[in-house]
């Protein structure tokens, strides 16, 4: 057995080397000179910030928090250099506002907690009772449509329904519409004209659904129809942009007398990745396209496209759903 040898108590009570103040900032820089280089690699594409690039971003600014609260502690040059650093931060984040604002509100207007048609009929509306079927071929889950009360007036409701879990996803068909829910659709504006009633109208959905049945049914003409018997009705409609609002199949129940939008909704004749698809061969460049497309609801508003924009509670309408439909 090896005789035990007592530690060097000069080694053992010697302190551990110092780190200097600015060391800290130094690698905040660095890694801030990282997210700017990979930011403006993407120049092509509107100055686009990908979600890993945000996530080191938002580290960066937490340990900037962290070294702003201990700046009585450090020499002038480290709360220079901090100083530095989160203006060179507020300028990279007002940069890619800028270039990414439309693909931004893409992204909220397509976030699967948003309040849909059911959830705005059970706030603002009383007395929901819902019409099934186009006494043609079907009923369509993709549209709801039916009768309620509106601060105690009667009113005829029809709107895209989307869905959050997948069994309801498959069941609602994604909010794509087949021509039998736009038949749905003309029905009950037809019996609202019939009664007297105002229409209203909530738009979200990505399009009408393409697929080979809807062709066959006529889905080209159960939306043209639409388009003519809404613009010749004899009551009042009114259309609300809530979600997405995609090329015909959203058109197809918003030829209305007022149509408005929800702050952070889109209204497109094609999708920013199909847009990107099409001219860039590239769809990585969806946020170029969102820009050049103009489909946020203050670009329709300047254009004279839409009468009017919603806000929507901090953060977007999914974050309060109780503030999004009071709001509206």
């Amino acid at each position: 057995m090896r005789p035990f040898k007592p530690k060097n108590s000069s080694k053992q009570d010697s302190p551990p080397p110092s780190v200097t103040a600015e060391q800290p900032v130094k690698g905040a820089e660095l890694l801030l000179s990282m997210v700017e280089a990979r930011c403006a690699a993407n120049n092509g594409n509107g100055g686009h910030m990908d979600s890993r690039g945000e996530q080191e971003l938002e580290k960066i600014e937490a340990h900037i928090a962290k070294l702003e609260a201990v700046a009585q502690d450090q020499d002038d040059n480290s709360r220079r250099e901090i100083e530095q650093l989160r203006t060179r931060i507020d300028a990279l984040r007002s940069e890619v506002s800028a270039h990414n604002s439309a693909w931004a509100k893409t992204e909220l207007a397509r976030h699967p907690q948003r309040p849909y048609t059911l959830d705005y009929v059970e706030r603002i509306f009383t007395c929901w009772s819902e019409i099934h079927g186009d006494r043609g071929f079907a009923d369509d889950p993709a549209i709801v449509c039916g009768m309620a009360r509106f601060h105690g007036e009667d009113v005829m409701l029809v709107g895209h329904q989307k869905a959050r879990d997948t069994k309801q996803k498959v069941y609602r068909n994604f909010g794509m519409a087949n021509p039998e829910g736009y038949r749905k659709a003309l029905r009950a504006m037809k019996i609202a004209e019939k009664f007297h009633r105002p229409v209203f109208t909530f738009v979200d959905t990505p399009g009408a659904y393409p697929g080979l049945g809807a062709e066959e049914r006529g889905q080209a003409e159960a939306i043209a129809r639409n388009l003519r018997e809404m613009a010749r009705l004899q009551v009042p409609i009114i259309t609300v942009i809530t979600g997405e609002g995609g090329s015909g199949g959203a058109l197809a129940i918003a030829v209305a007398d007022r149509v408005l939008m929800m702050e952070n909704a889109i209204y497109s004749v094609i999708s920013p990745e199909g847009c990107a698809s099409i001219m860039w061969r590239d769809a990585t460049k969806k946020g170029l396209a969102a820009e050049a497309l103009h489909i946020t609801a203050s670009d329709l508003t300047a254009m004279g496209c839409i009468d009017g924009t919603v806000p929507e509670p901090e953060g977007g309408a999914h974050t309060n759903h109780e503030e999004a439909a009071t709001l509206l």
